[in-house]
């Protein structure tokens, strides 16, 4: 029987898992678990460090008996500070280790949400004038090739996620990021909500960046909320609390252009599917809406199936 050529993983933020205690860290992680096998998911990322076991002695049976593939984790780090580089090391090395220890193929870098970003998150100026300095972008280069260094010795791929809030968020901060980090082995996770949200369209940044895409991130958008957004000071928080983000082909998003370019690059793999929300907050309850993003991203992708050998 050929494997499929897309295959859909689900996650802790789906649920409104945020990426500090909080909580968002207090619901069932066994009941989250089943809510994704009983929509159809046979994978999971491991949220952030913490909500989810770490002790891999516990979380390989809980995995394994629901017959769910863990695809690796989210780790937000401050690249551009020379006095964090010790600590992203360190913080790569524990998260790594437990990827590692359960088969994990992929550490999803990121650089950490701040203050200053937050306040203008999808409002960012291209022109770079609200960003990082070029001494700032090597210390970043420097401590992406420390990190791909760590990642290698786990056996992990080092992928890079431009975040909604970071320093890395526009298509132009993509880019240089990319410039900055080329002699490193890093590739791309691209989340298609973040790219839309960043006024980035997710089909030209898949196939402009497609020989480092690796890995993919499943949102969507909503356009109205987006333009008041940016016809606001909403920050990303609320943003999200505003259902910026929706159940996947409810939104704003062209899919099927953007399989289209996937089936043109010869994409396949993984892709996690997210919908940022506000924990105890949502319109339909995550199972419902993890369930209903499967379905619609099942229909879209199966004209891409076998399209080509695999």
């Amino acid at each position: 029987m050929t494997a499929p050529r897309f295959k859909f993983a689900s996650a802790p933020n789906s649920w409104g898992v945020l990426d500090y205690p909080s909580p968002s860290w207090e619901q069932s992680y066994q009941t989250m678990l089943d809510e994704m096998v009983s929509a159809g998911y046979t994978g999971t990322e491991l949220g952030p460090y913490g909500f989810l076991p770490t002790d891999p002695k516990v979380l390989e049976p809980e995995l394994a008996r629901r017959k769910l593939k863990l695809l690796g984790s989210f780790v937000p780090v401050v690249l551009s500070d020379p006095a964090s580089t010790k600590t992203v090391v360190e913080q790569i090395r524990v998260v790594g280790g437990l990827l590692a220890a359960l088969g994990a193929p992929f550490l999803v870098l990121a650089d950490a949400q701040s203050d200053a970003r937050d306040r203008i998150a999808g409002r960012v100026p291209r022109d770079g004038s609200q960003g990082l300095s070029p001494d700032q972008w090597k210390q970043v280069a420097k401590v992406v090739a420390e990190a791909a260094q760590v990642a290698e010795e786990f056996g992990l791929d080092l992928v890079f996620h431009p975040h909604t809030s970071t320093y890395v968020e526009t298509p132009e901060e993509t880019e240089q990021f990319f410039d900055v980090t080329s002699g490193s082995k890093v590739g791309l996770c691209l989340d298609t909500g973040h790219c839309a949200f960043s006024g980035g369209d997710p089909a030209v940044a898949a196939e402009k960046f497609r020989e480092v895409l690796k890995f993919i991130h499943i949102k969507d958008v909503d356009a109205r909320v987006m333009a008041e957004v940016r016809r606001s000071q909403m920050n990303f928080e609320q943003a999200i609390a505003a259902n910026a983000f929706t159940i996947i082909g409810q939104g704003s998003i062209d899919f099927p252009a953007f399989f289209a370019v996937l089936d043109k690059i010869d994409y396949s793999g993984w892709m996690v599917v997210e919908q940022d929300v506000t924990y105890g907050a949502t319109l339909v309850p995550p199972v419902e809406s993890v369930a209903a993003s499967l379905r619609y991203l099942q229909e879209v992708s199966a004209a891409f199936e076998g399209s080509k050998a695999r």
